[in-house]
């Protein structure tokens, strides 16, 4: 039942994305925007912890989960290291993440040779 939760939570979140792309003006870069402060603020009330743990995978990994990441992170920092913590906790929490798709896509680059659009 784990993985048919996963499915449907992380299609509903891409598919309802997809819509508001469709039928408004939006440009994808703010709709990415609006995704991971909308994780951060769902992230801050408690909300999307209990989504994580119901949908697992299917809402750790839509931008929404990126947005609750860097909040977990910054909120921990914070604790740990006071003021300090807001400027390190998000890049330490997404740091993994980041990294990782940085590289995959380097090594992505060299398979595929991309070229320049003219």
């Amino acid at each position: 039942m784990d993985y048919i939760n996963a499915f449907w939570v992380g299609g509903l979140i891409c598919a309802l994305v997809q819509i508001l792309l469709e039928k408004t003006k939006l440009m994808p870069g703010r709709v990415m925007v609006i995704l991971v402060c909308l994780g951060a603020v769902l992230g801050s009330v408690g909300l999307y912890d209990k989504l994580i743990d119901f949908a697992g995978a299917g809402a750790s990994v839509p931008l929404l989960g990126f947005g609750n990441t860097l909040w977990k992170g910054v909120k921990d920092a914070i604790d740990d290291h006071g003021f300090l913590g807001l400027f390190e906790g998000g890049l330490k929490a997404s740091a993994v993440g980041i990294s990782a798709a940085l590289i995959f896509s380097y090594i992505a680059s060299w398979i595929f040779k991309p070229k320049m659009k003219e």
